[in-house]
């Protein structure tokens, strides 16, 4: 595969790191339009590695070397954003780099090692750093909209198994409705098409318009939300997904909430 058609290929999952590492789309494509720039112009690129590889890897050097408060336009000093950055100073930066590979991006140790040029060694121990420092995070009470029984007893399980509670599971929209009861949950997990036909999509643009709620999108149709266009969602699941990386993905989103309700 030829350079443009890998990057063009493994772009939509890059979009996806960089809105969770920084917390936002409009800051995460900065970063990945530097990455493309960076590779066009410079031919900066890791011949050697696989072609996944060597574009997480310039995209990180050039995490690294520009202030993780260098906002793309319209981000700057919103409650957003300035959440992020406490919450990266929380979680110091390269743990949180070295967890969001391996469970949201599925690159096993070797490949991040690769990646971040160390030792497999370091890694894990950065990998051990960060679940003790995002297992310090608050618990709350989830929401989840999924349709398929098996898998809604799945997340109900991880959920659990994180420190939070379970508000209820929806089948359709209007349960969805039904379970907030005037009060939004701490955070909604929800699929895109639910059993009656009705869209998890419009449920959750309806919880939000009542309040402020962190969503991760779990679906098997993600290219429904992974348009180009805007707004799309800062946190995406692919059908079938590894129990680490919804955990992994419930504490990102939290992280940016919680802290955006904290005074600075």
């Amino acid at each position: 595969m030829s350079q443009p058609a890998s990057i063009a290929t493994n772009l939509p999952y890059l979009r996806r790191f960089a809105r969770a590492l920084t917390g936002t789309q409009a800051s995460g494509d900065a970063y990945a339009i530097a990455t493309l720039e960076a590779i066009a112009d410079n031919n900066v690129a890791d011949g050697a590695l696989e072609p996944r590889q060597a574009l997480y890897q310039v995209f990180l050097k050039i995490w690294g070397s520009i202030p993780v408060n260098h906002r793309g336009c319209g981000d700057a000093g919103s409650p957003a954003m300035l959440a992020a950055d406490r919450t990266l100073e929380a979680l110091t930066p390269l743990p949180r780099v070295v967890f969001l590979l391996r469970t949201l991006e599925g690159f096993s140790t070797t490949e991040i090692a690769v990646v971040l040029e160390r030792s497999q060694a370091e890694i894990q121990e950065l990998l051990d750093v960060a679940g003790r420092q995002i297992a310090s995070q608050l618990s709350t009470d989830v929401l989840i909209i999924e349709d398929e029984p098996i898998i809604a007893m799945d997340l109900e399980a991880m959920v659990i198994d994180l420190g939070h509670s379970v508000r209820g599971i929806a089948r359709t929209h209007r349960e969805a409705i039904a379970l907030i009861a005037g009060r939004a949950p701490g955070i909604v997990l929800a699929d895109v098409q639910l059993a009656d036909g009705s869209s998890g999509l419009e449920a959750v643009n309806e919880i939000l318009a009542a309040g402020d709620v962190p969503v991760v999108f779990i679906t098997a149709y993600p290219e429904r939300l992974l348009t180009g266009d805007r707004p799309e969602p800062a946190f995406l699941i692919t059908k079938p997904f590894r129990p680490d990386t919804v955990k992994a993905v419930i504490s990102q989103a939290l992280f940016f909430d919680r802290r955006a309700k904290l005074p600075a």
